[in-house]
């Protein structure tokens, strides 16, 4: 009997954590996340993979959460929100994310594109997110330590890029690396009225909208450390 009554308890906490993933997608969905895909992909990665052991119980709940280093995971929304932004009528492709944090939205993103490469400029954080990324084994995703505001030439031009931290302006180099008819979503603005800018490339003609909803993201900053 003791026997089985360790079995269950050691499959409780995946349970729980399939049914709070099962509750995060309907709740996405009631705010009004339509695309399947993302929907999808979201349910697919284990978000609770990516918090602190002592916040896995808030891993599902819709608000952002500490990962170190005065940097955060976004909340379940926002990710959904940005990512199916750049689905909209058509695939991801190949994507660059600015500002990894702890892996989350890239896993997230490997499920949609081609390839995606993440840049992280805090070496620890970075070294978090592969422990975190490392038991998913996503062969179409890369993890890179270097300045976000430079982008990643080498594997330019990018069908995608989608940036994880605010600023004033949307560094040039970014905008430089994406390929035509590619997507480009940002966060704009001071820190307390920042929006998600959404630059579509045609040619030489780079289109800005903005995007609901309002979004409060840490800085964009230069450098890596």
């Amino acid at each position: 009997m003791s026997s089985v009554i360790r079995a269950a308890s050691a499959r409780t906490p995946a349970l729980d954590a399939t049914r709070a993933r099962a509750r995060m997608i309907e709740r996405l969905r009631a705010q009004g996340i339509r695309n399947e895909k993302v929907l999808s992909a979201m349910g697919a990665i284990p978000r609770h993979q990516f918090v602190e052991k002592g916040l896995a119980f808030s891993a599902y709940d819709d608000s952002a959460l500490p990962i170190g280093w005065q940097q955060t995971i976004s909340q379940p929304y926002i990710v959904a929100r940005m990512t199916e932004i750049l689905c909209e009528g058509r695939e991801l492709g190949r994507t660059l994310e600015i500002g990894a944090g702890c892996g989350y939205q890239a896993a997230v993103l490997s499920q949609l594109a081609s390839e995606v490469y993440a840049i992280e400029r805090l070496k620890p954080l970075l070294d978090r997110a592969r422990e975190n990324l490392r038991p998913l084994r996503l062969p179409n995703l890369r993890l890179k330590y270097a300045d976000g505001t430079l982008g990643l030439p080498e594997a330019a031009p990018f069908d995608t890029i989608i940036v994880a931290a605010g600023g004033l302006a949307v560094p040039p180099a970014l905008k430089a690396q994406l390929a035509q008819g590619g997507k480009l979503l940002i966060p704009v603005g001071g820190d307390a009225d920042q929006c998600l800018l959404l630059i579509e490339r045609q040619g030489s003609v780079f289109r800005e909208s903005r995007c609901d909803p309002p979004v409060r993201f840490v800085p964009l900053l230069t450098g890596a450390e």
